[in-house]
C-alpha cells in the first residue's frame, strides 16, 4: 500500500480511499503529486476544447473534479460519502452546493460584492463544503478561476504563484487567509489570491 506524507491542513485519506488509487505502481506521495498534477494539466486541455459556459452547476462541479484527477482516482467526481476532519455531513454536499450556487447567481445579478471578492467567497464556501475525498483545494481555485474569468472577463487568479499541495510558506499563508475567512475576514485571501 502506498505511503502518503500529508502537507499541513491537508485532509487524510482512509485506506477505502486510497484502495480507489488506479495507478498501482504508485508507492510514494511524490509520485502521486506528479500523477496528480499532469491528470490537472490534461483537465485544463479539456477546459480550453470544451469552453464550459454554465460552470455554477452540481454537475460542472463533479464533472471538473472528474477531468482533474480521473486517470488517478476510481472516485474522481463522486461526491465523498463519509465524514472527514472538515466540510459539511456528507448528505449535505448536494444540498450545500445548491444553495451556494443560489447565492453565487444572487451576489452576480445584484452586484453585491466586486469580482475578485465574489470569487475569493465561492472558493471558501466550495474548500469549506470539502465535496471529494480529495483535491478540494485545487479543484475550489480552478473553480473560482473559471468564475472570474467566464462571469466578469478578469483574469485568473495567481494563488501566491507557487504549488500549493505540498508544504511550503505560500501554503501556510493560504491556510491562513482560509481561516480568517471562516471567521468573516476575506481580506488576507483576497490578497493571497491575486499574490
Amino acid at each position: 500500500m502506498m505511503q502518503v506524507e500529508y502537507p499541513e491542513g491537508a485532509t487524510p485519506l482512509d485506506p477505502d480511499e486510497i484502495d480507489g488509487l488506479l495507478l498501482t505502481h504508485i508507492t510514494t506521495s511524490g509520485e502521486l503529486d506528479r500523477w496528480e498534477q499532469d491528470n490537472i494539466l490534461h483537465a485544463l486541455d479539456w477546459l480550453e476544447r470544451a469552453k464550459p459556459r454554465e460552470i455554477v452547476s452540481e454537475t460542472f462541479v463533479r464533472q471538473l473534479h472528474k477531468h482533474m484527477f480521473g486517470d488517478v482516482w476510481k472516485w474522481a467526481g463522486e461526491f465523498r460519502q463519509r465524514e472527514k476532519n472538515i466540510g459539511v455531513p456528507w448528505w449535505r454536499i448536494s444540498t450545500d452546493l445548491r444553495a451556494l450556487f443560489g447565492d453565487v447567481e444572487w451576489w452576480h445579478d445584484h452586484k453585491t460584492y466586486a469580482a475578485d471578492e465574489l470569487a475569493v467567497r465561492f472558493h471558501h464556501r466550495l474548500v469549506s463544503i470539502h465535496a471529494f475525498h480529495n483535491g478540494n483545494g485545487r479543484h475550489a481555485r480552478l473553480m473560482a478561476d473559471l468564475l472570474i474569468e467566464n462571469a466578469f472577463g478578469s483574469p485568473r487568479f495567481t494563488w501566491g504563484g507557487r504549488d500549493l499541495s505540498k508544504s511550503s510558506t505560500a501554503r501556510s499563508r493560504y491556510l491562513d487567509a482560509l481561516r480568517a475567512a471562516d471567521q468573516s475576514d476575506y481580506a488576507p485571501l483576497l490578497e493571497f489570491a491575486r499574490s
